[in-house]
């Protein structure tokens, strides 16, 4: 018995290797969740439908390091039976005489302590919780599938705590009070998915509510104490989602559409189906906006909801399919609030950023899986942006809209698209192909003989570079010339710029506070100007240049800005702390209290960009005393990758001293 045993192990193991698709058509899973808080836990009771397409006697889900038990099997409208099972360390097994064009229903209870993909913070010393299955990690905390070629219905339900917030997948279908101060919440999506995108948020919330101008719920969630953020955060949020549906020409696709901001989030943001989560870095209020905004973040996740979510990759060699046509759809919702210029500057800076890439010998084909970000996602917007030059407008958005309709709710790739645009285009385009998306090289050149023939702003962007000829540079600072233009004057020759420069917009002005380091006494005035812009960029660079240059007045600019914050990450605030505590003559504070203040920041229950910062700023001051050091030591476990890179290499550094 334990041979057979053993042979059937191997042989379902060797089934996970092959398409299992070929198989068994997982429709939808319905689960229950129980999320403990105190141990990082969730323990959950999951429903799911299927299809068999071809007769066998095993099938399985991806399930990581998951305890089960009662699993059972309903074969039609029959009453429920065990059903046979085992688990590995990252799969569960069934076992039965599943028939070819029968459909069945499986139910499991399951328990497990994610590792990743779902995350147990304290934020403001109250629980908050959040996932992020991009890839294949979504089965760290659900039994699911790895495979974003299989798309599944996705319903998730839970209990929660009266006065929390639990926000998923889909529409809000239930929410009623139960006794001890709970309340049952459920989600319900209408149509399939790619697992990765399951995902659910769990804290306090606020929410404001608008309604696209096609009748979609756009919910965009907050933190109680943030009301004031929520105006400038969300800005231009129904406008984009109103110029993307027209702009695509193909309707949402899901029922509506919800952003939630979280504690320490992972990356800028992800594209969830109908669930966009962010990095509550990017809530700003109305100054932090016109430096720092969410709107580019906004516009990218929001694109993925049609180029990723509605039509998958197959592969990662199509991955560009989903990154590339986010970023260019990003860029033209942009262009549309911002203007040309932003949109061919984007452009620009991406054709320079590619051609270094190239220089540096790591160029890739569009078509690897090994790409980098760079490569998918700005080539990848180059890509489609030559092509629609090719083609033209129309045939371009035509074939836009054929490919989504054709392959919605399904897995593509690169040919499939292309073939759409040749259908309607007339011509071949495996020049095209080749040339822009199989070479491992950029066409650097071509990419910028484009954008000067399509813009008249790139051409005097061109026009100005003071590195070349410089005979005309202090010319160009006093007439009109765009503010790009005239940033990239100041940024090659600071000295050039004079107290008329200063009548600039925002933009300018913070080019000067960024280079124009030395400042002469003939500007002292005007610069000093710039401690009062909207602009905590502008803010920041001025404090700490005024400082350096302006010894005996240091108390007066310290006064100015002393209830400052900044940013989320407290770039003005922390800034002002070690200026103060370096400036032995000013006696505003107690200079114990702010040191303690500096060191608290590197404690766990700030995130990860207010944390680094703070450790920089203790590091430069050689002052990482052995609290910082015991945070630093923690920080090494965080699970933000960036904060671990960090603390290991601080670590190392302060070690060698």
């Amino acid at each position: 018995m334990k041979k057979i045993f053993i042979v059937f192990c191997v042989f379902i193991m060797n089934l996970s290797f092959s398409q299992q698709t070929k198989y068994v058509d997982f429709k939808r899973a319905d689960g229950m969740l129980s999320i403990v808080l105190d141990s990082s836990m969730v323990k959950g009771t999951v429903w799911y439908n299927l299809d068999m397409i071809k007769s066998t006697d095993s099938i399985f889900l991806d399930a990581v390091n998951m305890t089960f038990e009662n699993v059972e099997i309903r074969v039609g409208d029959s009453n429920t039976q065990k059903l046979d099972y085992f688990n590995t360390q990252n799969k569960i097994y069934f076992k039965y005489p599943f028939q070819k064009n029968q459909t069945y229903t499986i139910h499991l209870d399951y328990s497990v302590k994610p590792k990743q993909a779902m995350y147990f913070l304290k934020r403001e010393n109250k629980p908050q919780v959040w996932t992020q299955g991009q890839g294949k990690y979504t089965s760290h905390w659900f039994p699911s599938l790895d495979d974003t070629n299989d798309k599944i219905i996705f319903n998730l339900s839970t209990t929660k705590e009266s006065g929390y917030t639990f926000i998923a997948n889909g529409l809000n279908t239930i929410n009623s009070a139960l006794d001890h101060n709970l309340e049952k919440v459920s989600y319900q999506m209408k149509k399939p998915m790619s697992s990765y995108l399951l995902a659910l948020v769990y804290g306090k919330y606020n929410k404001k509510t608008e309604t696209s101008k096609s009748g979609v719920p756009l919910e965009f969630y907050y933190y109680p104490e943030d009301s004031l953020k929520v105006e400038p955060t969300y800005r231009y949020s129904k406008r984009m989602f109103d110029f993307l549906e027209d702009d695509i020409g193909f309707a949402y696709p899901w029922q509506n559409y919800k952003q939630v901001p979280v504690h320490d989030f992972l990356y800028a943001g992800m594209e969830n189906t109908s669930l966009t989560i962010f990095s509550d870095a990017f809530m700003v209020d109305n100054i932090g906006f016109n430096d720092k905004n969410y709107v580019s973040v906004n516009a990218h996740e929001l694109a993925h909801q049609w180029f990723g979510n509605l039509v998958t990759a197959k592969s990662g060699e199509h991955h560009w399919l989903q990154e590339g046509f986010a970023t260019y759809y990003s860029l033209l919702a942009e262009r549309d609030i911002f203007g040309d210029n932003y949109f061919y500057h984007k452009l620009l800076e991406s054709v320079l950023d590619l051609s270094q890439q190239d220089l540096s010998g790591n160029g890739t084909s569009l078509l690897d899986p090994k790409s980098s970000s760079l490569t998918f996602y700005q080539r990848g917007a180059w890509v489609l942006h030559v092509l629609k030059d090719k083609v033209g407008d129309v045939v371009f958005k035509q074939a836009v809209k054929n490919y989504l309709k054709k392959y919605q709710y399904s897995n593509v790739e690169t040919s499939d698209f292309i073939n759409e645009v040749e259908n309607i285009y007339g011509k071949s385009l495996s020049g095209f192909v080749n040339y822009w998306i199989k070479n491992k090289a950029f066409p650097y050149d071509e990419a910028y003989t484009i954008l000067k023939r399509q813009s008249t702003f790139i051409n005097e962007y061109e026009m100005v570079d003071c590195e070349v000829n410089s005979s005309k540079c202090a010319e160009y600072l006093k007439y009109y010339v765009s503010d790009e233009a005239k940033a990239k004057v100041i940024s090659q020759m600071p000295e050039l710029v004079t107290t008329e420069v200063f009548n600039n917009s925002l933009k300018v002005r913070q080019a000067i506070s960024e280079h124009v380091t030395k400042i002469p006494e003939n500007l002292k005035s005007d610069y000093e100007s710039l401690l009062d812009d909207k602009s905590y960029t502008t803010i920041e660079n001025a404090l700490y240049n005024l400082w350096v240059n302006f010894p005996l007045e240091r108390s007066k600019y310290l006064s100015k800005t002393r209830k400052t914050i900044g940013f989320t990450d407290k770039n003005v605030r922390m800034l002002w702390i070690v200026l103060n505590l370096n400036t032995p003559y000013y006696d505003a504070d107690n200079k114990q209290v702010l040191f303690d203040e500096l060191k608290e920041y590197t404690s766990e229950k700030y995130n990860t960009d207010v944390r680094i910062k703070a450790f920089n700023y203790l590091d430069l001051m050689k002052s990482c005393t052995e609290e910082c050091q015991s945070n630093l030591e923690k920080a090494k476990s965080h699970h933000n990758w960036r904060m671990v890179k960090f603390a290991k290499q601080l670590s190392e550094k302060l070690q060698q001293k």
